[in-house]
């Protein structure tokens, strides 16, 4: 009887009972509304991050790529922080993706290679959908920025760091 019974156990539809996980708001409402008060008595930097907070040093390490990365990278780049931009002022970014890209641009600035590739991986793996469209180019400046000398990096509007000592022994 148990061989018997073992087939039509595995052709049963549990797989079906499991089903689709759930759409919209369902799930995530009643969350959101316990999360979002604490939030805003902890820290409404947390979930109110200004665009220009985020983009501006990114567009900065973007300059500081140009001289020395080819052109089509950087427009490349430049292109997909553009559409970052839009879907912020869209508001098309949940809070936990401005809070994770806030982190990760404090991460560049004091250039946490690898504490910022882990932030763009989080974001990647959690967040595909909201954030395929321009995190490939934040992922190529995270690469950029790391391969630059440690001068340019820190120094985004100096000039060319290999020449500069060869003209600071006459000054």
């Amino acid at each position: 009887p148990d061989p018997a019974s073992a087939p039509a156990a595995s052709t049963a539809p549990p797989p079906r009972a499991l089903g689709p996980p759930p759409l919209g708001p369902i799930s995530p409402s009643p969350r959101a509304e316990s999360r979002r008060p604490s939030a805003e008595e902890h820290g409404p930097k947390e979930c109110d991050v200004p665009a220009s907070t985020v983009l501006a040093p990114l567009r900065e390490a973007l300059a500081a790529c140009r001289p020395t990365v080819q052109k089509q990278v950087c427009d490349d780049i430049g292109r997909r922080l553009t559409v970052l931009g839009d879907a912020w002022a869209q508001g098309k970014l949940s809070a936990p993706v401005r809070k994770r890209m806030n982190l990760l641009v404090q991460e560049l600035q004091q250039q946490h290679w690898d504490t910022a590739d882990e932030i763009h991986r989080s974001l990647m793996v959690d967040h595909v959908n909201e954030v395929s469209q321009w995190l490939v180019g934040v992922k190529r400046l995270i690469a950029e920025l790391r391969s630059l000398p440690a001068a340019e990096a820190a120094g985004p509007a100096e000039g060319s760091a290999e020449a500069a000592p060869d003209q600071e022994e006459p000054l």
